[in-house]
């Protein structure tokens, strides 16, 4: 007897079952499974739109049930591809780092504005994780001397392998806890996107930061532990003149602002993101390295 032939399912049918299935995990259901679909095919997305009804082979399907397994378990779309897009700059990412996130692209337009096109500088980005603000910055910036610190060697590694696909060379980075590897250096520009949440939080225990390093998300009681020694310990290392720029949560857009004035910071200020929620704090130390 001939055995029956199975047909191996569509593009089409392939989404709209998976859809159906993250649903109850995920915000935007439809996206997730198209770009794991994606990638399970090594094709671009729009390979999907333009040819629906595409049959996927076997192993295909079977690669990509697999990571539809795991991201019905909540595993976060950038960690299962491996890679995220920030900045327009196409990183690497894994468990070791935080998952870039559009509103820190706030950030790096502040500091833009800080640090002018035409001249040289030095740009300081403090728990650089993936390098997503620093690699941002130095693409803008190539003038520049970006120098890129974090306290965990398998985030430094993956930061310095997007560097150099991307080809950004003038980017130096050092293993050590926020400022410290910046002994006897000063910059124009100091920035971060620290650790801003609160111990207990119950934001901690839903979606992708269930995934993501502890370390890189939870700051003490009230999330400012971080943010506090970053404000005190950035003055030692700005030049007269110089910015420091800080992320901050969006509850924090009070108590930020007032830590930067009480340690002596002028010009202080607070940014929204594109959501309208308080993101970014910056302030200018007048004094120079080591004033105050």
């Amino acid at each position: 007897m001939t055995a029956p032939l199975v047909t191996a399912p569509s593009v089409q049918a392939l989404l709209a079952e998976a859809g159906t299935r993250l649903a109850a995990v995920s915000d935007s259901p439809r996206s997730d499974a198209e770009l794991l679909l994606a990638h399970a095919l090594g094709r671009p997305r729009s390979f999907l739109r333009a040819w629906p009804g595409h049959a996927v082979p076997p192993a295909q399907a079977e690669h990509f049930a697999a990571l539809l397994a795991r991201r019905g378990a909540g595993e976060p779309v950038a960690y299962l591809l491996g890679r995220r897009e920030f900045w327009s700059l196409e990183l690497a990412v894994s468990p070791a780092t935080l998952i870039p996130r559009p509103e820190t692209e706030r950030l790096v337009e502040l500091a833009l504005a800080c640090l002018p096109a035409d001249r040289p500088g030095r740009i300081a980005d403090l728990g650089t994780g993936s390098g997503a603000i620093a690699l941002a910055l130095a693409h803008e910036r190539p003038q520049a001397q970006v120098v890129a610190t974090d306290a965990s060697a398998a985030a430094l590694a993956v930061a310095r392998a997007n560097a150099g696909r991307l080809g950004l060379a003038h980017v130096d980075f050092r293993l050590g806890d926020w400022c410290t590897p910046l002994a006897g250096v000063t910059f124009d520009l100091i920035v971060s996107n620290p650790p801003y949440v609160a111990a207990g939080d119950p934001h901690l225990a839903q979606g992708d930061v269930r995934f993501e390093p502890h370390v890189a998300l939870v700051a003490g009681a009230d999330g400012l532990d971080a943010l506090r020694r970053i404000v005190a310990a950035a003055r030692t290392h700005l030049v007269a003149d110089g910015w420091l720029l800080l992320e901050h949560g969006w509850d924090q857009g009070e108590a930020v602002p007032a830590l930067l004035r009480a340690a002596g910071y002028v010009e202080v200020s607070d940014h929204a993101d594109d959501a309208g929620q308080p993101r970014v704090s910056r302030g200018r130390w007048p004094g120079g390295a080591g004033a105050g």
